[in-house]
């Protein structure tokens, strides 16, 4: 039985799965409201660092109910019932218990703001390893190749080096940018050896681990039980020249864990969402996730193709909710697209504005492993490609080898790209986006292998470059009325030649919801778009305009 359309937002509790064979003690409780919360909108420095309030100052993202902080009141309620509080969620306000007592359950859905609840089951680990881990490896290295000095742009990179010309990344660090300044969010099973590493010494003693925490173990510490995200994080952050040098050498990071590496629940997906929003407002500008979900141990909660669409997973809504917030976020496309009976990319991957990462060897030929599109409603994925064979990693408390995944390749591409955003502050992460698509190797013909294939960031560095100056021209392409609308949009046009010129409707997200294209003959126009607007729910919008040389967008509010 598939409960698709039963772990959402729209929350059902199950008499099916009341009757599973294994007894389940952890839960979804999903609030009716965040009426008489101690929070305003108004005041969000009360749940929101000055980081993540600049951030939506700087993209004019507003402050939303959403991202008030569960009812405290209701937290004490629950835990009052004798229910362990694990995690709460503001975006799907809820919070995940522990509990075995059925008297306590109960108890919590007596609550009158408690409006259902969720049995996440707790299954133990399988005999199997977890599917989005099955086909990644390591090999070893006895000795560290140096490589000279000054053999790219300066920066000694070691046996990392080629993984960084791939990208053309070291053009980046040769311009200054290495990430100083910025926040990375790292999302994963466990960070062993992490705290030791000497590739990490710079990090630690330079105090950049902001903070870390565990969302699968309450209290507990994200340096134990797995190394796979001291493996994912060294791509980004080591700095040991002459053998190993990251993406984003200089950048800060959140070190945070909520995946359960011995184990595949549903609920790892909830711990996700709320690992994104302690992201979101500690004022992270990236997030790395190295997960995926698509089975579990118990087959009742499995995904099928037909829910990778980009609205079903619980993981996949919060990963675009982070994005509409302002971070971008990058996460690896999967491991099973070689000899598997579901080669397509899993969850949050499949997200309208996640920057999904393919995995290619360093001859920039696709690793057999590496996931597949198009998501079930259409869509081209994954997004472009980095070294995922083959990727020079760290591991354990000392060592270095060569793994395979697209755990790797994703976080070559968030360090960079971290790099990027640091040279163009004022780009949303969805301008980010376009301008590598725009700047890979397979732009004028993407496909669901490989995406817009292996990204140049100087050629990136470029595109956003005239972007920004055309920014700045003297006069805007469009103007936008009325706004706020209650009905359709009139967009007045003034163009110095006449062209062809894209319209597109984006929502606050970043997702598409209409695009044409006009071809206009005179230096002045009118353009009404009234239906795709008639039929929008209340909320902000907006308008992109893209001419052959010129790309303006305005914000507008729908009422």
């Amino acid at each position: 039985m598939k409960l698709k359309n039963f772990i959402l937002y729209v929350l059902v509790f199950t008499t099916t799965l009341l009757a599973a064979q294994v007894a389940p003690s952890k839960y979804y409780i999903q609030f009716t409201d965040k009426n008489d919360s101690p929070y305003s909108i108004n005041q969000p420095e009360a749940f929101l660092s000055q980081r993540a309030i600049d951030r939506r100052s700087k993209y004019d993202i507003p402050v939303a109910e959403e991202d008030l902080p569960v009812n405290p009141d209701y937290l004490v309620g629950v835990a009052a019932t004798g229910a362990v509080i694990l995690n709460p969620t503001k975006w799907m306000n809820g919070v995940t218990v522990f509990t075995e007592d059925q008297s306590v359950l109960d108890a919590i859905m007596a609550l009158p703001y408690v409006e259902n609840m969720v049995k996440l089951a707790d299954y133990p680990k399988s005999a199997e390893p977890k599917d989005f881990f099955k086909n990644e490896s390591l090999t070893p290295v006895n000795q560290f190749a140096e490589m000279k000095s000054g053999w790219l742009f300066g920066l000694d990179y070691g046996l990392a080096g080629s993984q960084i010309a791939q990208i053309n990344g070291a053009i980046l660090h040769d311009r200054g940018y290495k990430g100083e300044g910025m926040l990375v969010a790292v999302l994963d099973g466990g960070f062993s050896g992490t705290d030791v590493h000497p590739f990490f010494d710079s990090l630690r003693m330079n105090n950049r681990i902001i903070a870390t925490k565990d969302f699968v173990n309450k209290g507990g510490s994200v340096f134990t039980d797995s190394g796979h995200g001291n493996s994912v994080l060294s791509t980004m952050a080591a700095f040991s020249p002459g053998e190993m040098i990251g993406t984003a050498p200089r950048a800060s990071y959140l070190l945070l864990r909520p995946e359960d590496v011995n184990s595949e629940n549903i609920i790892e997906e909830y711990n996700w969402v709320s690992a994104a929003e302690y992201a979101d407002s500690a004022g992270a500008d990236v997030i790395n996730s190295s997960l995926g979900y698509i089975d579990f141990d118990n087959p009742a909660f499995d995904h099928t193709y037909e829910d990778m669409d980009g609205i079903t997973n619980v993981c996949t809504r919060g990963a675009d909710k982070a994005v509409s917030k302002g971070l971008m976020v990058v996460n690896s496309a999967g491991n099973s697209g070689g000899n598997s009976s579901f080669p397509y990319i899993g969850a949050p991957a499949d997200g309208f504005d996640v920057f999904s990462i393919g995995a290619v060897d360093p001859n920039g030929y696709r690793a057999s492993f590496s996931s597949i599109g198009p998501t079930y409603d259409g869509r081209i994925k994954p997004v472009i490609a980095a070294t995922g064979q083959s990727t020079f990693v760290a591991y354990g408390g000392s060592d270095a080898g060569y793994g395979n995944g697209t755990s790797f390749s994703s976080p070559i591409i968030a360090g960079m790209t971290t790099c990027l955003m640091q040279g163009f502050p004022e780009m949303s992460a969805i301008d980010i986006m376009e301008a590598l698509k725009e700047s890979g190797s397979q732009h004028s013909a993407p496909d669901n292998l490989l995406g817009w294939g292996i990204p140049d960031y100087g050629i990136a560095s470029d595109v956003l470059t005239t972007i920004r100056d055309n920014r700045n021209m003297k006069k805007p392409v469009v103007a936008v009325y009325p706004n706020p609308t209650s009905q359709g949009l009139t967009l007045d046009l003034t163009l110095d030649t006449a062209e062809l010129v894209r319209i597109e409707l984006v929502s606050n997200s970043g997702a598409l919801l209409f695009k044409r294209e006009y071809n206009l003959s005179n230096a002045d126009h009118i353009i009404q778009i009234d239906q795709p607007v008639i039929s929008l729910m209340s909320g902000v919008y907006y308008i992109r305009v893209i001419t052959s040389d010129y790309t303006e967008v305005v914000k507008f509010v729908k009422q």
